[in-house]
């Protein structure tokens, strides 16, 4: 199987969901992630060694894993977790293997094609950014004595569960450097999707990396927005999907999208989240991707079969 080349921009369990269902669509994928995760084991080892969070990295590699029992046993192996209160507890075997092998090649992407490699994984997978990021947001309603002041909350981790409402968001350094090879695996590919998945700390971070937005805004691939099954829940509690699509405006004011791809769950007013995807220049598909016996979760047949309706009534690069 060939098919679209397909950049896939996220974090996390949504874009490992992206990649999961990219899979049956194309082989030609390439995952470029969030490096700003500062939780957990990622955290513990970004901290002791200084280097690029691996957990993200780690689990777009795994979604890309081959079809064979070689490829699903070293998935479950670098996704094996190490239990007890002890040094190991609580990191992935698969964190401390890319760490390691950063620890042995000068380029942390030369490693991360290794385990690729490994795992004959369809697909590469790429960091956003050259350098760990820390992620700052302006909350507000954390004080119910003052609920429209503003609080500096700092850190992916305390980001993504804050019970206040977040206002902006930005990263530091404001300026990172991206990785080349992400740069020109969005302005080479067909197709461009971000999301779903956190909104803030893993979808909205890539457009805050001068040249991935720059590359986004140029490139002549066509750019999908996938929302979130269930759009108003942790850092984005109470937004509706025509707020989320509002935030985006208000990041990369002059990116524009060709498709915004929105489960019929999270639809309320069709016409008025048409509307919103308009002024981004961006048609509304509205195609079920979720599982019916488990809300809030992607199926990846059906994820599959809406990427796959996209990508070929829409066309491929202008």
């Amino acid at each position: 199987m060939s098919g679209p080349v397909v950049a896939a921009l996220g974090g996390g369990h949504g874009l490992a969901a992206t990649l999961t269902a990219l899979r049956f669509v194309t082989d030609e994928i390439t995952a470029i992630v969030t490096v700003a995760d500062d939780g957990g084991s990622s955290g513990r080892l970004r901290d002791e060694f200084g280097v690029l969070p691996p957990g993200d990295l780690r689990m777009a590699l795994a979604a890309l894993c081959g079809e064979s029992e070689w490829g699903h046993t070293w998935r479950d192996v670098l996704q094996h977790r190490f239990a007890g209160d002890g040094p190991l507890g609580g990191h992935a075997l698969g964190n401390l293997l890319i760490v390691a092998l950063w620890e042995l090649h000068d380029d942390p992407v030369a490693g991360l094609d290794l385990v690729g490699r490994l795992l004959g994984a369809k697909g590469r997978v790429l960091p956003m950014a050259a350098v760990p990021l820390a992620i700052e947001a302006d909350v507000s309603g954390l004080d119910p004595a003052h609920p429209e002041a503003s609080t500096v909350v700092r850190g992916q981790a305390q980001v993504a569960v804050t019970p206040g409402t977040v206002e902006a968001v930005r990263l530091d350094p404001a300026d990172p450097p991206a990785y080349p090879e992400s740069v020109a695996a969005i302005r080479s590919a067909d197709w461009v999707v971000l999301g779903p998945g956190s909104w803030f700390t893993s979808v909205m971070t890539h457009l805050m990396v001068p040249e991935l937005r720059e590359a986004l805004e140029v490139t002549r691939a066509r750019r999908m927005l996938v929302l979130n099954l269930d759009p108003g829940s942790g850092e984005t509690a109470g937004f509706s999907a025509e707020r989320h699509l509002e935030t985006f405006s208000e990041v990369a004011p002059r990116l524009r999208l060709d498709v915004v791809l929105a489960d019929p769950a999270v639809v309320d007013d069709r016409a008025r989240l048409a509307e919103h995807c308009a002024r981004l220049g961006a048609t509304l598909l509205v195609l079920p991707v979720g599982r019916r016996d488990r809300p809030g979760e992607h199926d990846p047949l059906r994820f599959a079969a809406a990427l796959r309706d996209v990508v070929t009534t829409t066309g491929g690069p202008r």
